[in-house]
């Protein structure tokens, strides 16, 4: 049941990710749709550590 849960919140983390990136106006917005792709989880918490412009 915990792995499920686990599953599911890396899942809409991943989703949200992409979908924040893709709606950004990042130049490097390419590169880091392919890291959030290949790297799910990793790649969207990298995502939101180093990649995403603050407002």
């Amino acid at each position: 049941m915990l792995y499920s849960v686990f599953s599911l919140l890396c899942f809409v983390l991943w989703i949200l990710a992409l979908v924040d990136c893709l709606k950004s106006n990042n130049p490097d917005k390419i590169v880091w749709v392919i890291v959030i792709i290949l790297l799910p989880f990793l790649g969207a918490i990298l995502y939101y550590a180093v990649g995403r412009k603050k407002a």
